[in-house]
């Protein structure tokens, strides 16, 4: 006999053969392959049940009821409806099968029978070991059990198929109905799920988020048809497309941006010119602002933006109006730990080693331990508001059959106030819809501490409300790119978007200097906030200050200075919240813990504060980083310890500031004649500025970027001339020696003192630059604007 292979899909798929009976002019090909089902190798629907199997396959099957169990006799137009209609029936009843042999005609080759069997039928060939040492290369787990249920058919004369042959029985359990869409013949993405999954990641919605929607739009996990694995395969294969030269597009407009500027950071994880390397860059405004607010940092993997299904994950922050701010982007097309790690690694490299005080990123062990590798002492977070994505996916059965399941989850998440009122509210729930022993659900809370607010609430996020999704959360590149934008465009658009970015922070800026707002309460508190911090801000904390109008602060405790108050809600008595208050220090702490999470202190706080006739706000209960001069004097103030011990290293610190300083006002000022002229018009003024207090300094005051050195020089010239008074007294009398050391010593103070003038003197200089500064933005943005309207 001569035995053929048989072609399935695109792979070729080896049978050995086995003996059905004595059919001397027919040839037997039997199929072994673990990885092929009944559906794997024809392109045809899959029959659910919903309709005959003639409507499901475009064909007519005569008397063939699709609730029925196959039996022997039973007839089918063609191969293609038998096969779907034992997959249908397998699909019912609870197992997978495939395709297991066929037997073709000597004469013309021709198939006239097939055999379709359990996916559990058989026993697995050991044809996985390497053949020189015969250990396995891919160990997988054994699922043949030599199940011998089977259907048999054969091809008559007139051209149908009928069923020779059909085993029912099984020697293995059967899947129940809300898992029978795990199985491997009945997982297949149809036409219509490939086109929601290319819309949905058209609009840059990733794997879980598009198995939300699926679920949605199907009702139920199990009439999808596919798992989230299936899904990821089907968008990954888009990235067999090559890259071609869009990579090097990316790279060549990186490294002109870093011609330009080479306090531009680029990096690339192995060779530059490989197309499938991993980048990272960092621009200098990047850099800046992650001076100013880098202590939290969101790190977004979910967001994919181009047509190659390259994971986009930009780095972003919350600067002072609450607004999305860069902190750095990379393409990322090996997503393992060791690729996180090197990311991580080289973006701390680009911030100076200095690492945020917490990271928020989506729920991913991979991240986890790259996060845990590089960051040891930052607080990291999982994105929660992922978490309830995936819960709709991995309780969709739950959430189907429960209406109130996800409002209940929301309020134990959200409303609970305490460690063990969560505890408790948790165990509650889970017992109440019969969910303790979800694999899912105890994934998430073995990891609680790292998503649910209460065991967070100690750490600094940015965050103004707990229940309500932040900004920080959202992409910085929102309607700027998507699942069809190219590489090449992808340049333009992200310019674009920190264009618009930049706009929208200039315009911030400009509402919290130009408009006043408006006074809620006569209190002398809220008119010391409304000149701090930033509108948006202010808002929020306007808020707290007028809802402790309608809380009650009663004493309980008092140790030495330090009081113990319960807060309440008229009318809540029975949710209350304690605040200690030190009366010497002005310092209180609230059970809610608002301030160390968001940075505003909260309505709770404030009510102590009236009680307790405390009328302004204490200094250290204002974070810079929300006020109005955020951006002014950080690195300086920073520094200063550092500036005052060497005069080389204040030098160059000095330099680099007003540099970067002045360089803000280069990229607007040639936008346009007029804004030269205005640009040009501003920096005359502070030259004049500094060139008046330079010379004044030298008599009485030291102006920016000569304190230190005058300092340096004054230490010299004292030194010089105690070493001169020092060698022409050497032979005088102790006493005069004494006597000339004291006078030395007091002319050395009083420099001290006067470099203490001269430090203030300093910083009041450079105050008025900052507000100069601000004013020359806001200038230009009504510059720019009045443009747009004459245009």
């Amino acid at each position: 006999m001569e035995f053929e292979p048989l072609s399935m899909g695109n792979d070729v798929i080896e049978f050995d053969m086995i003996s059905l009976g004595d059919d001397a002019g027919i040839d037997i090909d039997h199929h072994v392959d673990d990885d092929d089902d009944l559906v794997s190798g024809y392109n045809v629907p899959i029959y659910t049940g919903a309709s005959s199997i003639g409507a499901t396959m475009g064909l007519y099957i005569p008397g063939v009821d699709t609730n029925l169990e196959p039996y022997q006799g039973m007839e089918f137009e063609s191969e293609e409806a038998a096969k779907a209609f034992y997959n249908s029936y397998a699909r019912r009843v609870g197992f997978s099968t495939r395709v297991s042999m066929s037997r073709r005609s000597r004469r013309d080759g021709a198939i006239i029978q097939r055999s379709f069997v359990c996916a559990k039928e058989g026993f697995r060939a050991g044809k996985e070991k390497n053949s020189l040492d015969g250990r396995v290369k891919r160990p997988r787990a054994e699922t043949r059990v030599g199940c011998k249920a089977m259907l048999v058919v054969k091809i008559q004369d007139s051209g149908s198929w009928v069923v020779s042959s059909f085993v029912k029985e099984h020697n293995h359990e059967l899947v129940p109905p809300d898992k029978v869409h795990c199985l491997r013949s009945h997982r297949h993405v149809s036409g219509p799920a490939k086109s929601l999954i290319d819309t949905l990641q058209g609009a840059g919605i990733g794997p879980s988020g598009i198995m939300s929607a699926l679920i949605k739009e199907y009702g139920g996990i199990s009439n999808i048809g596919f798992t989230e694995r299936d899904c990821r395969n089907y968008m990954r294969s888009s990235r067999k497309r090559t890259l071609g030269g869009d990579t090097q597009v990316l790279l060549d407009y990186l490294k002109s941006k870093q011609a330009e500027n080479p306090s531009f950071f680029i990096a690339v994880q192995g060779d530059e010119d490989h197309c499938m390397s991993t980048i990272l860059w960092v621009d200098p405004k990047a850099r800046t602002n992650y001076t100013y607010f880098g202590d939290t940092v969101t790190f977004d993997t979910t967001y994919r933006s181009n047509r190659y299904r390259l994971p986009f994950a930009p780095f972003t922050g919350v600067n002072h109006h609450g607004q999305p701010v860069l902190f750095g982007c990379a393409f990322l097309v090996n997503e393992s730990e060791a690729s996180f790690i090197w990311l991580f690694k080289t973006w701390l490299e680009a911030m100076s080693g200095r690492p945020p005080v917490s990271i928020t990123t989506d729920h991913d062990r991979v991240i986890r331990a790259a996060i845990n590798h590089v960051f040891p002492d930052t607080r990291h977070r999982f994105c929660k508001w992922h978490i309830f994505k995936e819960c709709q996916e991995k309780l969709s059965h739950v959430l189907s059959e429960h209406h109130n399941f996800e409002p209940d989850l929301h309020k134990c998440v959200n409303l609970t106030d305490s460690i063990e009122e969560f505890e408790s509210c948790w165990s509650s729930l889970i017992d109440s819809y019969n969910l303790r022993e979800h694999e899912w659900l105890q994934t998430i809370y073995g990891d609680r501490w790292q998503w649910v607010p209460v065991y967070l609430r100690d750490t600094f996020f940015a965050e103004m409300s707990i229940t309500q999704r932040s900004d920080s959360i959202n992409s910085y590149f929102d309607g700027y790119i998507n699942a069809s934008t190219t590489l090449q465009v992808f340049v333009k658009q992200y310019e674009k978007a920190l264009e618009s970015r930049y706009e929208k922070e200039v315009k911030a800026d400009y509402d919290t200097i130009n408009t006043a707002p408006v006074l809620k309460t006569p209190s002398p508190m809220e008119k010391q906030a409304a000149g701090v911090y930033t509108r948006r801000l202010f808002i929020k904390f306007q808020e707290e200050l007028v809802d402790t109008l309608t809380f009650l602060a009663n004493k309980i405790n008092e140790e030495e200075m330090v009081a113990m108050y319960r807060v309440a809600k008229y009318g809540e008595i029975h949710k209350a919240y304690i605040v200690k208050f030190n009366f010497f220090e002005a310092k209180a702490t609230c059970s809610c813990q608002m301030f160390e999470f968001s940075g505003l202190v909260c309505r709770h706080i404030l009510t102590v504060f009236r009680v307790t006739n405390l009328l302004t706000l204490p200094s250290h209960y204002i974070l810079k980083r929300w006020t109005r001069n955020a951006k002014s004097g950080v690195l300086f103030d920073e520094h200063t310890t550092d500036l005052l011990n060497g005069a080389q290293e204040s030098v160059t610190i000095r330099y680099n500031n007003l540099r970067r300083e002045a360089l803000k006002f280069v990229d607007e000022g040639v936008s346009s004649l007029k804004i030269y002229e205005l640009a040009m018009s501003a920096l005359q003024e502070a030259a004049n500025k500094v060139s008046h207090a330079t010379k004044s300094g030298r008599k009485l005051v030291i102006s920016n970027g000569t304190c230190k050195e005058y300092l340096h020089q004054s230490n010299d010239a004292t030194t010089k001339r105690f070493d001169s008074q020092f060698d022409a007294h050497q032979s005088s009398s102790k006493d005069d020696q004494d006597k000339t050391i004291e006078k030395l010593t007091r002319q050395l103070d009083r420099v001290r003192r006067k470099c203490e003038v001269y430090r203030s003197n300093l910083l009041s200089i450079l105050k008025d630059i900052e507000e100069q500064k601000l004013e020359l933005s806001v200038k230009v943005q009504n510059i720019k604007l009045g443009m747009r309207i004459d245009i």
